[in-house]
């Protein structure tokens, strides 16, 4: 059998300190093979994948023979081509439930919207296994069988990063889960984010292009590969909203959701985020020598203790109705603070040069 598994998805976010929510597998059938049912051929062939995730994922759409949604009764025959998204099997880890506040925008029977906190992380990972909005999550529905099964991220979408505010959209269901995923999958949800960049950029909005992946030598953070030799393609588009002097507050949307996409973009162009410890935007990149300048720029770090980011804007179908949604969010008050000094600090000065 001719199988080509393309890389795991890397979701999003912007944002995503990613491990992987979705997997994506291409299947072109072997001369000889035998007619079968889409769902059991995809069992047979699938290694450790359920008839039940894969019945999911073709109720959902995300199941595509020779690029059009087919039924779990669909016939594979010879040459067919097959692309399924899967959301990623249970862990064996035990999730722990925890009372954690959460700032929920909307809730239905089907999906919620949180506004995460600054300093939250997404899910349990190595060193963060409580206080994670997971932990949240499983709590407040632990009635649900999404939320008691065992999956150490039940209902995740996309992510953002632990120090990254905003919006997330987690489904509440199997169905509503594999619909959101195709979504993003597809990368035709609307999202917008605002970020806070050091320099005064040459033009008022443009784009920011090349590959994101691993950095070479420090897994830990990410790079960009203008020659894509490395990563995955990766598209930004920015728009500056308002010209602080050494700095600039900018809205993104993002065509593609690489790890730290937004991040590593504007380091590379040489605008890293304000405070951005990971990308070199926790230092003094533009100003004068003046000591009281240092101290301002030292106060408004203490402010704003993370990156400059937030996850301002959120659209998409809804998984049930069929309608497009859309959220929209304010920036929380550590950057809004950071914004204020800024502008007052500009204010009081005849010119920046």
């Amino acid at each position: 059998m001719n199988i080509e598994e393309l890389d795991n998805i890397e979701e999003l976010s912007e944002d995503f300190e990613q491990s992987e929510l979705f997997e994506h597998h291409r299947l072109i059938i072997e001369p000889g093979q035998k007619l079968m049912r889409l769902d059991k051929y995809l069992v047979c062939r699938l290694a450790s994948t359920s008839r039940n995730r894969i019945q999911n994922a073709a109720e959902a759409g995300n199941i595509l023979v020779n690029g059009q949604s087919a039924k779990n009764s669909y016939k594979v025959k010879p040459g067919d081509i097959v692309s399924i998204v899967l959301s990623f099997p249970k862990s064996e880890n035990e999730l722990v439930a925890q009372n954690i506040p959460l700032d929920i925008v909307y809730e239905d029977d089907h999906l919620i919207i949180v506004n995460k906190k600054p300093g939250m992380v997404v899910h349990p990972s190595y060193g963060h296994y409580e206080g994670t909005l997971v932990n949240a999550l499983v709590y407040r529905f632990r009635q649900l069988p999404m939320f008691n099964g065992g999956d150490i991220r039940p209902g995740l979408v996309h992510r953002i990063d632990k120090d990254t505010s905003g919006l997330l959209v987690i489904a509440k269901s199997d169905l509503a889960l594999n619909k959101l995923a195709k979504q993003f999958f597809d990368h035709s949800c609307k999202r917008s984010y605002i970020a806070l960049v050091w320099g005064n950029l040459p033009s008022d909005s443009g784009t920011i292009t090349g590959h994101v992946g691993r950095n070479l030598k420090n897994r830990k953070v990410m790079d960009v590969f203008p020659d894509g030799s490395h990563g995955k393609e990766a598209i930004t588009h920015y728009k500056v909203l308002e010209r602080l002097g050494y700095l600039n507050l900018v809205e993104c949307r993002l065509e593609t959701g690489r790890t730290h996409q937004i991040r590593v973009h504007f380091k590379h162009i040489g605008h890293p985020l304000f405070n951005d410890w990971e990308y070199g935007g926790d230092k003094i990149l533009k100003g004068t020598t003046y000591t009281k300048y240092k101290q301002f720029v030292e106060n408004c770090f203490k402010t704003l203790p993370r990156q400059a980011l937030h996850a301002k804007s959120l659209g998409f179908i809804h998984p049930a109705t069929g309608k497009e949604i859309f959220f929209d969010s304010e920036l929380p008050d550590d950057m809004q603070q950071c914004i204020d000094k800024w502008r007052n600090y500009i204010s009081s000065r005849e010119e920046i040069q």
